[in-house]
C-alpha cells in the first residue's frame, strides 16, 4: 500500500535525529558565547526544558565536546581535536607550519590560514611565531570577508561579478572600525588594487590599530577549498618596509604551498 503524499511530505520534513540537532545547537551557542553559559541560559537558547538540556549536556560532556566549569559550560577539548583534524585533511595546512618555520620573515610572525565560508573568512590554522606580543584571530573565528585581509585575499581570486553576487545581501557592510568600507563598489576598488599588488591589505578595517596582510592560496587538489595566508601587524610597526617584507614572504610561502601541477601554476 503506497504512502499518502501528505504523509510522506510530513515524514520527510521531520528532523530525523532531534537529539543530534539539539546537541549541535548547544555547541553553536557555546561557540558564539563570550564565556561559559549556565544550564538555564542554554535551555533558554534552545527553547527546551532544563531537564532535557541537562541530559544533552551530560552526553556532550561524556564525549568531551563540552566541559563543565564553575560558571557553567564551555566547549570541550574534543572540539579542538576535531577542528585540527578537519584542517589537516588539506595537504597545504599540514605543510604550512614547515613553510613558516623555514621562512626568515614568517618564522617570527603569527601567520594564519583561512578559508571562505559563505561571506566570512573562517580561520583554520595558526603559526604562533616567536614574538613576545602576538596578534591574530583565534582558531575557528570568523571575520567578514569584505573587511579582513584574509577575506579580501580569498575574494581577489574571484571575478568582480561573483564577489558582487556573493555579498549583495551583506551591504552595507558592518562598521567594525571607523576605517571599515561599507559598500561593494569600494570593495571592488580594493580588490583591484590587491590583484595588481599580488596581496591584500586590511588597514585597520577589521580591528583598530591592526594592519593585516594576506595572499590567496589555490587549493592543492580540485576538491580542496581555496585558502588564504595572512599576518596581522600592530599599526605602530606596520611601516611600508615591514608590510612589503611580510607580503613578499607570504607570496613566497603561497608559491611553495601551491601544487606545481595546478592550473594556476601551469599558466604562470
Amino acid at each position: 500500500m503506497s504512502e499518502e503524499p501528505d504523509a510522506k511530505a510530513d515524514r520527510q520534513g521531520r528532523d530525523p535525529a532531534p537529539a543530534v540537532t539539539r546537541s549541535m545547537r548547544i555547541l553553536g551557542l557555546l561557540a558564539e558565547a563570550s564565556g561559559p553559559l549556565t544550564l538555564t541560559e542554554i535551555a533558554s537558547g534552545l527553547g527546551l526544558a532544563k531537564s532535557s538540556t541537562a541530559n544533552l549536556c551530560l552526553a556532550l560532556e561524556a564525549a568531551m565536546m563540552v566541559q563543565r566549569v564553575p560558571l557553567g559550560y564551555q566547549l570541550g577539548r574534543r572540539t579542538i581535536e576535531l577542528g585540527g583534524a578537519y584542517a589537516s585533511q588539506f595537504s597545504q595546512v599540514r605543510e604550512f607550519y614547515t613553510v613558516c618555520e623555514t621562512s626568515p620573515v614568517l618564522v617570527h610572525e603569527v601567520v594564519q590560514v583561512a578559508m571562505l565560508d559563505d561571506t566570512e573568512a573562517l580561520y583554520l590554522a595558526r603559526h604562533e611565531g616567536s614574538r613576545s606580543v602576538r596578534f591574530g584571530t583565534p582558531l575557528g573565528s570568523r571575520l567578514p570577508a569584505a573587511l579582513s585581509a584574509t577575506g579580501n585575499a580569498l575574494l581577489m581570486a574571484m571575478e568582480d561579478a561573483e564577489v558582487a553576487a556573493l555579498l549583495a545581501d551583506q551591504a552595507p557592510f558592518p562598521r567594525l572600525t571607523d576605517r571599515s568600507i561599507r559598500d561593494i563598489p569600494d570593495l571592488l576598488v580594493k580588490l583591484a588594487a590587491a590583484r595588481d599588488r599580488g596581496w591584500a591589505l586590511d588597514d585597520g578595517e577589521s580591528f583598530p590599530g591592526i594592519v593585516g596582510v594576506a595572499v590567496p592560496l589555490e587549493g592543492w587538489a580540485p576538491s580542496d577549498p581555496s585558502l588564504a595566508l595572512g599576518v596581522a601587524l600592530p599599526v605602530a610597526e606596520a611601516t611600508p618596509g615591514r608590510v612589503a617584507s611580510v607580503a613578499a614572504a607570504l607570496v613566497d610561502a603561497a608559491a611553495r604551498l601551491t601544487n606545481p601541477l595546478s592550473a594556476g601554476r601551469t599558466r604562470d
